[in-house]
C-alpha cells in the first residue's frame, strides 16, 4: 500500500477512449488520482460530475483529474458520453493500481461482507509522488476540499 512520500508505480491502463496511460503521463503536472466504486451510480456519478464542472478550475492550477475503477474501457465510454464527463477515467480491471493504492478493502453493507474499492482520492505531485490523500471520503464537498488543496 502506498503512502504519502511514495512515487506512484509504473503502470499502463487503457482510458475511456481506449488510449494507454502510463505513470509518464502524469509528471510534469499535478494529478489527482481518484478511485471510485462503479460507473453510473448515484455516489460515483455525482463526483465524477462534480470533478468535471470544476476541471477548468484544477487546469487552472496545472493539476489533471483522473478517475480510476475496475469497469471496462467500453462501460467508461458509455459513463463519459451519457453524463458529458471531462475527467479521463482510467480501466483497472486486474485491480493492479487500486491494490498497489490499498483500496482494495473489504466492505460491509446490511451485515453483507465483500471486497470492493473504497473511494478514495490521492493528490500527486509534478514527480507523480503522493502529497496528501483522502480516504473513505463521502462525496459531498470532497471535490472542493481537493480543489483548496491544488490552489496556491
Amino acid at each position: 500500500m502506498l503512502t504519502i512520500g511514495d512515487k506512484a508505480p509504473d503502470f499502463s491502463l487503457k482510458d475511456e477512449n481506449g488510449n494507454n496511460i502510463s505513470r509518464s503521463n502524469l509528471e510534469g503536472k499535478k494529478t489527482i488520482l481518484y478511485f471510485y466504486p462503479k460507473d453510473d451510480t448515484p455516489g460515483c456519478t455525482k463526483e465524477a460530475l462534480e470533478f468535471s464542472e470544476k476541471l477548468a478550475l484544477f487546469k487552472d492550477n496545472n493539476t489533471q483529474v483522473i478517475g480510476i475503477s475496475k469497469d471496462s474501457v467500453a462501460s467508461h465510454k458509455n459513463f463519459c458520453e451519457k453524463y458529458q464527463l471531462k475527467i479521463s477515467l482510467l480501466s483497472d480491471p486486474h485491480l493492479k493500481l487500486i491494490k498497489y493504492f490499498g483500496v482494495w478493502q473489504e466492505k460491509r453493507n446490511y451485515s453483507k461482507t465483500y471486497m470492493g474499492i473504497v473511494r478514495s482520492t490521492f493528490l500527486l505531485d509534478e514527480k507523480a509522488t503522493i502529497v496528501t490523500s483522502w480516504k473513505n471520503i463521502k462525496v459531498k464537498g470532497h471535490v472542493d476540499k481537493v480543489l483548496l488543496e491544488v490552489m496556491p
